[in-house]
């Protein structure tokens, strides 16, 4: 799950050009960052703010080549001006011009700044040096690793634990390599990156450090997205002058409508999601630019926002926030991503779109492999805008549900829902129920059933996002919530599923009385008190069956509350092949029972009295039809020597024998009808006509 908040309005830029803004780098704090911006300027801002804490300029004919950074070790600025000039200022440095500068002998490429460490300074011809070993002796002599036709493109400073890491790529005649240069001891490798299959160019480059490797992030302009796995510390030492060949793996596959991407850039915010700027999208008409976060994983779109003015390409990201210019001004829009699950990725949660910007789920390539239900009860929380002084905060809340009474949890949970946003709820909707569950686990008299019924009535909450839910509700004979659960929970496991069949076989009828289904209720009672046999007082057949035998099978097995709550099992979402080990779970008393009142169903349904029966959810003949099969696949040895299922076998036997008969009838007059359609399609009839059709 992800999502992009409200975004603001950081800076108005000035004149951006081709290049748009040069950069924007991290500062000593995590709400300051460094913008460098139409080859002039160099400016301070306080993000949480937006206020500018310090700018400062070049004189006219002074050009800056190399944004600036931010040095921790001795809290100065640092910045390159027309590639050769080093200048070097503090905070209370009014002017750049009078403070520290000194020339170089080669032209630089790019400053990158490092936590707790002195900045890199990487030259066009692929040299690296230590900014105070450079300042130390700014005229020593720079030595060209690069040829002469060998273009730096990209380059990015990698901390790891004990060692930094600088990588940058090059162009060469449509060629592109990655360069990787260690730290002690020094020793640099050269990659061939592998061009793609329709010639496309490498557009955007990003690295991340994670799981003891560097992950390379790179987007071509064709749409692909690829990624790269570097050892931190190679386990073969490289051979000097060879070119080592970079695997590469797809990770996803952008939309690009006509033609190439021009200026796109794509880069991670975590292990499962990337955010895109410059890609068009894929729901959306043309002429149009969005930031875009999708999920990796299960290649969805999670999250766009759409984005006024000219694009150029360019995305930044720092402390859960993405700064992206467009137009003439930069934009910061917070956002957040969670742990992957199936059913958010998939769109099977609630998803919302606001006034400035759209909230989609996109997906494909995905086999689901589960039988969807199309009734799935949906129930909405009205939503209104945070009271700042009276709704908690996620965090605060969860700090709260870890040591408040029930009944200060229940009420802080429902004024977090009612004060949030749609969007805030997706992603903490799961965080808050497993932290109720854990509270629960710990502590057997703490169960605030009324926060979990909002938490789950909210649809921003499925089983992936908090798995011991619909357990505990079984735990705490809690069958209301267990019918909610059921109800919009589409990714429940099988095994759960078949835990809560037996748990509800294994309740008395007495037991579940006092438990309030409400719709599920009322349908049974319908279901029950449905006449047997028409006004018009037909005694034939109808839809294979003859009404009078019927009739003696027409009571109903089970209890009117049990039977509302095995019909929310019927409609569960589920993958037959893995159900059905669990099924034999079952002993052979329950599946006897579940049997019965499957037929019991199957001849109300047989006479039509589902449909004169309004209900918001009821299963159909088909889900009736696949569960007893498949009972019958999982234990019909057992019920084969079973003397007491002998009778209900022969019933079912004969249901099954009219059905064929039936078919097989309603076959030899299928020809007959096709062509009937096609005739009555072919000519014009008036206003009035007899017919006298004779089927053979």
């Amino acid at each position: 799950m992800a999502a992009l908040y409200e975004s603001y309005t950081l800076c108005a830029l000035a004149d951006t050009g081709p290049e748009g803004t040069r950069a924007i780098e991290p500062d000593r704090d995590r709400d300051r960052v460094v913008i460098t911006e139409s080859g002039r300027a160099v400016t301070v801002y306080k993000v949480s703010d937006q206020k500018p804490l310090g700018s400062w300029t070049v004189k006219q004919g002074q050009c800056i080549t190399s944004p600036a950074v931010y040095n921790p070790p001795t809290k100065e600025y640092v910045v390159v001006t027309d590639e050769k000039v080093v200048r070097v200022w503090k905070d209370e440095d009014i002017s750049i011009e009078k403070a520290f500068k000194a020339t170089v002998s080669a032209e630089v490429y790019r400053l990158h700044s490092v936590p707790d460490r002195e900045p890199l300074v990487l030259f066009r011809h692929g040299a690296v040096r230590f900014l105070d070993s450079l300042l130390a002796a700014p005229q020593q002599t720079i030595e060209e690793v690069l040829s002469e036709e060998e273009v730096i493109r990209w380059s990015a400073a990698v901390q790891m634990e004990q060692q930094l890491v600088l990588l940058f790529s090059t162009e060469q005649r449509g060629q592109h390599c990655l360069y990787v240069q260690r730290f002690s001891p020094n020793a640099l490798v050269k990659h061939r990156l592998e061009t793609d299959s329709t010639n496309s160019t490498p557009l955007s480059y990003a690295a991340t450090y994670r799981d003891g490797n560097i992950h390379l992030l790179y987007l071509f302009s064709s749409g692909s997205v690829y990624e790269s796995v570097l050892q931190a510390r190679p386990t073969v030492p490289a051979v000097s002058g060879t070119v080592q060949a970079l695997p590469r793996s797809l990770l996803l596959k952008l939309p690009v409508g006509e033609g190439e991407l021009t200026a796109a850039s794509a880069l991670p915010v975590d292990e499962s999601h990337i955010a895109v700027v410059g890609v068009p999208h894929p729901l959306a008409g043309a002429g149009k630019d969005y930031l875009c976060l999708w999920n990796t994983h299960f290649q969805t779109l999670q999250a766009a926002r759409e984005l006024a003015g000219k694009i150029y390409g360019q995305l930044w990201c720092f402390s859960g926030k993405l700064f992206v210019p467009h137009g003439k001004i930069l934009s910061v829009i917070p956002f957040e991503c969670q742990k992957s699950s199936l059913a958010a990725a998939m769109g099977k949660l609630k998803q919302t779109s606001g006034t400035n910007g759209i909230t989609l789920s996109v997906w494909s390539c995905i086999d689901t492999r589960r039988h969807n239900n199309d009734n799935t009860l949906i129930i909405q929380l009205k939503m209104s805008t945070r009271n700042q002084s009276s709704c908690p905060t996620a965090e605060q809340l969860a700090e709260k549900i870890k040591v408040g009474s029930e009944k200060e949890v229940q009420k802080q949970v429902e004024e977090f829902l009612h004060g949030s946003q749609p969007e805030e709820l997706q992603l903490t909707a799961g965080r808050l129920a497993s932290a109720l569950v854990m509270r629960c686990q710990a502590d057997p008299t703490f169960y605030p059933q009324a926060a979990f019924t909002q938490l789950v009535q909210t649809n921003y909450l499925c089983h992936s996002g908090c798995p011991d839910l619909l357990v505990l509700t079984l735990e705490k004979n809690d069958f209301r919530l267990c019918q909610l659960c059921l109800q919009l929970f589409q990714d429940i496991p099988e095994a759960v599923t078949c835990c809560c069949l037996k748990t509800i076989l294994s309740f008395q009828d007495s037991e579940l009385e006092q438990v309030d289904l409400e719709d599920g209720l009322l349908f049974m009672k319908a279901l029950t008190q449905t006449a047997e046999v028409s006004d018009d007082g037909d005694s034939g057949q109808h839809n294979g069956f003859s009404r009078e035998p019927l009739a003696l099978d027409m009571s109903c097995p089970v209890g009117l509350h049990k039977g509302a709550l095995l019909n929310e099992v019927l409609q569960v979402p589920y993958s037959d092949s893995l159900l059905l080990p669990h099924l034999k779970d079952l002993n052979v008393p329950q599946v006897l029972l579940f049997l019965q009142y499957l037929r019991f169903l199957y001849l109300k349904y047989s006479q039509d009295a589902h449909s004169r029966i309004p209900a918001l959810r009821k299963p159909t003949v088909t889900q009736i039809m696949d569960w007893v099969c498949l009972l019958l696949d999982a234990h019909f040895t057992v019920l084969a020597l079973t003397p007491e299922a002998k009778s209900l076998l022969t019933s079912l036997h004969k249901f099954v024998r009219s059905q064929v008969k039936l078919y097989s009838e309603l076959g030899k007059i299928e020809g007959s009808l096709e062509a009937l359609k096609k005739s009555k399609q072919s000519r014009e009839i008036g206003q009035y006509s007899i017919e006298v059709i004779e089927l053979f």
